[in-house]
């Protein structure tokens, strides 16, 4: 299968590597991006020769969140397809999350907004100790909606009320310390700590990896279809408000959005 926006290879070992491919948007996830990363993790989660993933990203950003044309287009639809584009995001996310091969993150850049999401539907990330994090979604008027279970089942909701509203962007340090990042190492040294991540899935049963994931995912916070369809559409109804309008085209526009000092 070829893909534009990301690219995928798997070493002899089973080892599979998918990266976030539009280094010159900062990997933000546009519509293309959105679809091919739930065809990429249907393909990984069929192949029986993969025994591990890593989830990383081309150039200096991880992911910079929504593609904001992307954005700017749902602005401009009409109800039914921001709700069709909003769930193309939710289940992309879904996908990933469910995926039953371990996933784990290479947070080699900055991440916000939806890139919050992608590390947080892993089942471990390592970052590089530079990178820069936020869920920037308040700042354009828009909230972290299809992200929101994700986030939160990772952080825990204390600790997701730090960050959740306030658009504050916090170091790798902080992101340890709200659990968003499992632990971070200089830029030089994230392959090799990925890699000591990824080698003991090697030594341990393919389908018992995949059941042993299912069962954390059934005892931890539910996140189901109803929990996804409330976020798509808390998202939808955020889109179409005055705040969503001002605050996308203030940053179209270049100048500051009407609530800011």
């Amino acid at each position: 299968m070829t893909y534009q926006t990301i690219s995928l290879s798997t070493d002899p070992r089973g080892v599979a590597v998918l990266t976030l491919a539009r280094a010159d948007k900062h990997n933000a996830m546009s519509a293309l991006m959105i679809d091919e990363l739930t065809r990429a993790a249907a393909e990984l989660g069929a192949d029986g020769t993969v025994r591990a993933v890593v989830l990383t990203g081309e150039g200096k950003s991880f992911c910079a969140g929504g593609d904001l044309s992307w954005m700017q287009a749902q602005m401009a639809a009409d109800a039914d397809t921001r709700f069709r584009e909003a769930r193309k995001l939710a289940e992309m996310l879904d996908a990933l999350n469910r995926l039953p091969k371990p996933l784990v993150g290479a947070v080699q850049g900055n991440a916000f907004g939806g890139g919050l999401g992608l590390i947080s539907v892993c089942d471990v990330a390592i970052g590089a100790d530079h990178a820069k994090l936020g869920l920037t979604e308040t700042r354009l008027g828009l909230i972290p909606a299809t992200i929101g279970p994700y986030v939160v089942a990772r952080m825990g909701e204390a600790r997701a009320r730090r960050v959740f509203m306030s658009a504050r962007i916090f170091d790798a340090p902080e992101a340890v310390e709200l659990g968003l990042l499992a632990r971070i190492v200089a830029a030089d040294a994230l392959d090799a700590a990925v890699e000591r991540e990824v080698v003991p899935y090697l030594s341990c049963a393919p389908g018992a990896v995949a059941s042993a994931k299912q069962l954390v995912r059934d005892l931890g916070p539910r996140i189901d279809a109803e929990t996804i369809d409330h976020t798509i559409r808390a998202l939808v109804d955020r889109w179409e408000t005055d705040e969503a309008a001002e605050g996308i085209g203030a940053f179209f526009d270049k100048r500051k959005a009407a609530w800011m000092p």
